[in-house]
């Protein structure tokens, strides 16, 4: 496609800074022809098969259930005291939250025992977590943001808190690492971001953000997706292309996300709005084509906008019952978050590749009672525990019923937890102590 020249680009992203930092940041595009497409080879099959991790284009989970993100971004840097949003997001039908973590580099740093708690928040309320690093957000441009390399460092720093998480957390690099200056670079340094991360060991699925402000009108991340992919040593990375007057048509919107589906290149609209400075994206077609292509997408943002774009909260001054406009539309409109968002199977959400579920939460095994070698209705599939449908633990109440978190409550409860932690071991799986510290 062509894009006009001269024309303005200035994201939700950064509209949400100025309200917070007390200035609006001037982004100006670049006019010209965007690039052509490379035809690049289709990706190869992930070679992760523990935690959220990418196969054939696609976002699965360890049991190998299909996950299609459908959420929406939620402001922690900028709001920590706001801590019943992550509840109030996935009690609205959200199954993924997008949250805005800082490095330190631009604003107050959050820290591995926050991270820790995040993480605990998004696994109490059912929903997967994608944390990002924000202070990148237009670098080149924005003399403010630091660089991937930062960012990925900010990452190795707080690794405690993400070891053991791959089931819920996919890790989001930096935020719209570069602006509408120096973007050629974004190639580079994202795979050198990528390869730092792995070599310190951090095993979560990945998640990139496009250049130009997120918008990737360049199609620099387009063009150069498939090596970026392949320089990942575990081939486990998401692309995220920020969607906003960019994509003011059906035929834009449909014309970049068909060349990941069809390349076999893992694709999520990381964020979106339904109006913009920079132009009028069509969120119409941004959710419908999602949902045809099975592609994920997480609304820009749940509360906290400013600097004139306060129409981009999805309730008012984060009150889970007082839905703007946008609000309305994204969780309730067609092809919205109520209609589309399936529950993730590690927390008791339906289906896909593991036969169902059962009624404790845990997927019936593929593979029936040849999995189970003790008979005890238990078996053990895609590196977790999984239920022989109809055996003795094809049941809610044999377990004792499901704690939030979604482990199975202790039949034989503290006796079951000689440490006193709240966390025990039955029938070869941990349960929770009712009314314990992990009771949660």
């Amino acid at each position: 496609m062509t894009d006009s020249a001269r024309r303005t680009w200035l994201t939700a992203t950064g509209s949400a800074l100025a309200a917070v930092a007390g200035l609006l940041l001037p982004v100006f595009g670049t006019g010209g022809t965007a690039q052509a497409a490379t035809g690049a080879a289709p990706a190869t099959a992930g070679t992760t098969t523990g935690g959220l991790h990418v196969r054939d284009g696609r976002l699965y989970e360890a049991n190998g259930s299909e996950f299609v993100m459908r959420g929406v971004n939620h402001a922690h840097a900028w709001y920590p005291g706001e801590t019943g949003a992550l509840a109030d997001i996935a009690a609205k039908g959200a199954n993924t939250v997008r949250v805005v973590l800082s490095s330190g580099d631009r604003w107050t740093g959050t820290t591995a025992s926050e991270v820790a708690s995040i993480i605990g928040d998004c696994k109490a309320n059912k929903v997967i977590c994608v944390l990002e690093a924000h202070d990148t957000t237009g670098y080149g441009e924005d003399a403010a943001a630091t660089t991937l390399d930062r960012a990925a460092d900010y990452w190795i720093g707080v690794r405690s808190a993400l070891r053991g998480q791959e089931d819920h957390v996919l890790v989001n690099i930096g935020n719209e690492p570069f602006g509408n200056s120096g973007y050629a670079a974004w190639t580079g340094a994202t795979k050198n971001a990528v390869v730092k991360l792995r070599n310190a060991g951090i095993e979560n699925a990945l998640m990139v953000d496009a250049p130009n402000w997120g918008q990737d009108w360049s199609h620099t991340m387009r063009d150069n997706a498939a090596s970026v992919f392949a320089a990942d040593p575990r081939r486990n990375t998401v692309f995220s292309i920020h969607m906003y007057g960019v994509y003011d048509t059906a035929a834009e919107v449909q014309d970049y996300l068909n060349h990941f589906v069809n390349n076999r290149l893992p694709i999520v609209v990381g964020e979106f709005g339904d109006n913009h400075s920079d132009g009028d994206p069509d969120e119409n077609a941004i959710m419908a084509t999602a949902r045809s292509l099975r592609v994920g997408y997480l609304g820009w943002s749940w509360s906290g906008n400013g600097g004139g774009v306060e129409y981009l909260d999805l309730v008012t001054g984060f009150d889970p019952d007082v839905l703007t406009p946008w609000g309305h539309r994204l969780f309730h409109g067609p092809d919205g978050i109520v209609a589309t968002s399936k529950r993730a199977t590690v927390y008791g959400g339906g289906g896909g590749g593991t036969g169902g579920t059962a009624p404790n939460g845990y997927p019936y095994c593929l593979n029936g009672a040849s999995s189970d070698p003790d008979g005890d209705g238990w078996g053990w599939e895609a590196n977790r525990s999984c239920v022989v449908r109809g055996s003795a633990a094809d049941t809610g109440g044999t377990t004792g019923g499901t704690a939030p978190n979604g482990y199975p409550y202790c039949l034989n409860g503290a006796s079951s937890d000689p440490d006193g932690d709240g966390w025990g071991w039955e029938a070869n799986r941990s349960c929770v102590v009712r009314g314990s510290a992990a009771d949660h």
